[in-house]
């Protein structure tokens, strides 16, 4: 069965640990960064611009994460966005 072409399994949660990089963000938030990094970039980053940690703890992204207090908002609203523009989104929810 193929994937949609818009689907959770397209990005990684970052989850701040003891490790925590202040080249990250400045607050201790939970980011979002695309699976498969793109390789054309100086450096890899968040949904939202920020550096990702020097070694990051990953988890996989689910549904009901998007709506915690704690998820960047810009890297929610990136994610939204995407959602809404590509036609095949509505069945991957």
């Amino acid at each position: 069965m193929p994937r949609p072409a818009w689907s959770l399994f397209a990005y990684r949660l970052i989850v701040p640990d003891e490790q925590f990089d202040l080249f990250a963000c400045r607050e201790n938030r939970l980011h979002l960064a695309l699976r498969q990094l793109e390789l054309n970039g100086q450096a890899d980053r968040t949904l939202c611009g920020g550096f990702l940690p020097a070694q990051p703890r990953w988890q996989d992204l689910e549904r009901g994460l998007l709506k915690d207090r704690r998820l960047c908002p810009i890297c929610r609203d990136t994610v939204n966005a995407q959602r809404r523009r590509l036609p095949s989104a509505a069945s991957a929810w």
